[in-house]
């Protein structure tokens, strides 16, 4: 087969097949490095959130009403303070978190916690709005490095 015949992707000579360029755009774009705390807004929607220093600091979720928006937080460095992740409007976070091989309940809470010298880098949370709650599914490595809580 000769070069002019070939259909398959062009490969650059920095190593990228072409239209990538445009799709790595994209990549870092989708996603967020929380140093200092974060409220979400709508563009925050489909995003990784990295927890990405040792005192990150809290995430705040946006209004529930916004059904469908999704946002995964990401425990990224060995955090030294409590971060947690907030609901605007408390009492609508519910779901089943697996910690350390254990079923941790979050039944209508106000915060999904990443705790502090527990936490390990790639614990993750999933939250996802379906109008009225939070449904959250996440998972942590050490026993009690992500907890439920209502403190109100």
């Amino acid at each position: 087969m000769s070069a002019t015949n070939f259909s398959g992707p062009v490969v650059s000579a920095a190593g990228f097949t072409t239209g990538q360029a445009g799709q790595l755009t994209d990549i870092a774009a989708a996603y967020v490095s929380v140093t200092a705390g974060h409220t979400c807004t709508y563009a925050d929607h489909d995003k990784t959130l990295f927890l990405a220093d040792a005192a990150s600091g809290d995430v705040t979720l946006p209004v529930v009403t916004l059904a469908g928006f999704r946002v995964r937080v990401v425990c990224g460095f060995a955090i030294t303070t409590s971060s947690g992740v907030i609901s605007a409007e408390g009492d609508n976070i519910s779901g089943t978190l697996v910690v350390n091989g254990a079923t941790v309940l979050a039944e209508v809470e106000d915060q999904i916690n990443f705790i502090l010298n527990l936490a390990e880098i790639g614990d993750y949370v999933d939250f996802v709005s379906d109008g009225t709650k939070w449904i959250v599914s996440g998972m942590g490595g050490a026993a009690g490095s992500i907890t439920a809580t209502d403190p109100a």
